[in-house]
């Protein structure tokens, strides 16, 4: 049965498409067909490397796609408004994940900046395209201080929408972490109430192929020596 998740962060900047990557890596090594969507696309004019970019330079995954892309690093609907372009259609981007979920076993869809940024003039976000699919949600989030308050914010507002939330994965985990991030590894879900489905190794992004896909199974796959990746790779 086919699969959409959607990849969303406390805020920008968090590492989601490392994870993003990194859950597709996992979802290939065991056969999956997999495609990576990333409704919009921000910053294009500012020598930022085009999301699905790295996730095919990480994963070798060509069935990449990006459904808007606006020069400023800014919201989607700001971007789009700023650049006098028309925003992202939220209703056709459902439509298009739904058609590529007909012919694949997984597709990943990355949204932009944290869970509530505004996508069109209406206010719609990354939450309401996982309403529209019926799709979890995996949290990404910073490692250290303000983790626990930004996952719980997160947390409680796919609640309010209904939405399921896949786990939490730190996207960027420090070579050497020091009490605040230690804390977050047993404390996102007593406190934040956030299952939590990984780390991701600080510059796992500039890792080939082959070292990627370890750090994947090692941050994802294998977290903290149990199973807790599940609900994000069905592994």
């Amino acid at each position: 049965m086919t699969r959409v998740l959607v990849v969303s962060g406390t805020g920008t900047g968090v590492g989601k498409t490392v994870v993003t990557a990194a859950i597709a890596a996992l979802a290939i090594a065991r056969g999956d067909r997999v495609a990576v969507v990333k409704p919009a696309q921000t910053g294009t004019a500012a020598g930022e490397i085009p999301d699905t970019e790295a996730v095919r330079r990480l994963t070798g995954l060509a069935d990449t796609h990006e459904l808007a892309t606006f020069p400023d690093p800014l919201s989607p609907e700001a971007a789009a408004r700023v650049a006098g372009l028309a925003p992202l259609d939220l209703r056709a981007a459902a439509d298009y994940v739904e058609k590529l979920a007909e012919s694949r076993d997984l597709v990943l869809v990355e949204g932009a900046g944290g869970l509530l940024v505004r996508y069109d003039p209406d206010g719609g976000t990354i939450a309401d395209l996982a309403a529209a699919l019926d799709a979890p949600v995996a949290v990404v989030a910073a490692a250290g201080l303000g983790t626990l308050n930004h996952t719980a914010l997160t947390l409680e507002a796919l609640a309010a929408r209904k939405l399921a939330p896949a786990g939490v994965v730190i996207g960027s985990w420090p070579r050497q972490p020091g009490i605040a991030e230690l804390a977050n590894l047993t404390d996102l879900q007593a406190v934040a109430g956030g299952p939590l489905a990984g780390v991701m190794p600080e510059g796992a992004g500039g890792l080939d192929r082959a070292g990627f896909l370890a750090a994947a199974t090692a941050g994802l796959a294998e977290c903290l020596g149990g199973s807790r990746a599940s609900s994000l790779t069905g592994l």
